[in-house]
């Protein structure tokens, strides 16, 4: 059983909560001084079942120093990557080493390995850059704490995975992927907090298999206008049905967000869906991803070969895993001004749905990762360790 209660995060409703650093400022502020009471209140209903152990994510290590005054198990929870938390593990040490300078920031062009079967990166792919010195700072002490405080470091990842990054700590527990064993299910429970438009599976369901080119940027990624516009151009182009999923606050320009030559008729256009359906969809041909982590894990488990568009954070970490490492995808490439041109979309469009060995190792991909889920697999015998642990 799973009960949810609730703390204030400290800002009034009127407050922009889509500004995260200062949502972030805000719970770091309240919450703390709050949760104590909270959990004596639980424990004081139920003195047989009280709070053995605090899970908390990353950014919320507040939660773990107060589960150590009180005396309560502490484990951390990480919805990126393994390898991008060995980054943010390694900050003080590429400091040190000259990598990068005191505010995170590149001292050179290079390419490192951070440790041994980890692949080979650019600093300034690392997921703190573009989010300031200001939060690389504040997420150096956020790692020093969940190092300290936290027994064990739970990853939405699999051993076959990020089997590199996950030998530099005894902390690591891959529990991946998070997702029911079988998606193709007719369970309608969502964990979106948006509303899914379902209908696009019944349109996925009118289509030829393996036909469908699914384009997606997850929840965070805004979309500079033209770029936006060269996008919609190049889906006309490419002569396929499409899915696109254009949530609000997608692009930048509200007033004209689609071009005049766009025609749209062979795709379908949609404010959100539940995707992990649409990637286990046979319709699906291909996946244009931010490569965020949670859709990257969801492709995977797809077997669906992907076509990488990284933003920011940790995507560039992502993509050098599927282009390079898996080897399921392709990179979509920029000019010297960082544009996407609509004939570089349509050809890697095409080269990816004409590689039958990305295809198949996709699908090769696909089946080791789920394996993990399975009875006996390693994923769930590492939940079944963590979940005894916390008894």
């Amino acid at each position: 059983m799973i009960k949810f209660v609730t703390l204030p995060d400290g800002l009034d409703p009127e407050d922009d909560r889509s500004d995260n650093f200062k949502v972030l400022g805000y719970m770091n502020s309240t919450m703390p001084s709050l949760l104590p009471k909270l959990i004596e209140d639980i424990n004081a209903l139920d003195p047989e079942n009280k709070i053995s152990c605090i899970l908390a994510t990353f950014n919320m290590s507040w939660a773990l120093q107060i589960g150590h005054q009180m005396g309560i198990k502490c484990a951390a929870l990480f919805p990126f990557s393994a390898t991008g938390l060995v980054s943010a593990l390694f900050g003080p040490k590429l400091i040190e080493d000259g990598i990068i300078d005191s505010d995170g920031n590149p001292t050179k062009s290079q390419e490192i390995q951070l440790a041994p079967n980890i692949p080979m990166m650019n600093p300034k792919d690392f997921l703190w850059n573009n989010l300031g010195k200001d939060f690389f700072k504040f997420m150096v002490q956020e790692m020093k704490d969940i190092e300290l405080l936290s027994e064990w470091w739970l990853c939405n990842t699999a051993c076959d995975l990020e089997p590199g990054a996950l030998s530099v700590s005894p902390k690591f527990l891959p529990i991946g992927p998070l997702m029911e064993p079988d998606e193709n299910n007719n369970n309608n429970k969502s964990s979106s907090f948006w509303k899914e438009d379902t209908t696009c599976l019944e349109w996925l369901d009118q289509q030829q298999p393996q036909s469908v080119v699914y384009v997606s940027f997850g929840s965070l990624a805004v979309m500079e206008s033209n770029q936006f516009k060269e996008l919609a151009l190049a889906l006309d182009l490419i002569d396929k049905p499409f899915l696109w999923v254009v949530r609000p606050g997608n692009n930048g320009d509200k007033n004209n967000a689609f071009p005049n030559e766009f025609h749209g008729n062979k795709g379908k256009i949609v404010s959100w869906v539940p995707q992990k359906k649409i990637l286990n969809h046979p319709a699906i041909s291909c996946f244009v991803s931010h490569c965020g982590w949670n859709s990257t894990i969801e492709g995977v488990c797809g077997g669906v070969p992907f076509l990488c568009w990284p933003f920011f954070v940790d995507q560039f970490l992502d993509k050098t895993y599927i282009c390079d490492v898996w080897k399921v995808g392709m990179e979509l490439e920029r000019d010297q001004n960082g544009f996407i041109s609509k004939e570089e979309i349509m050809k890697k469009v095409k080269q990816l749905l004409g590689d039958e060995g990305i295809r198949k190792r996709s699908s090769k991909l696909k089946e080791a990762t789920r394996k993990n889920l399975s009875e006996g697999g390693q994923s769930s015998k590492n939940i079944e360790k963590f979940v005894n642990w916390a008894k």
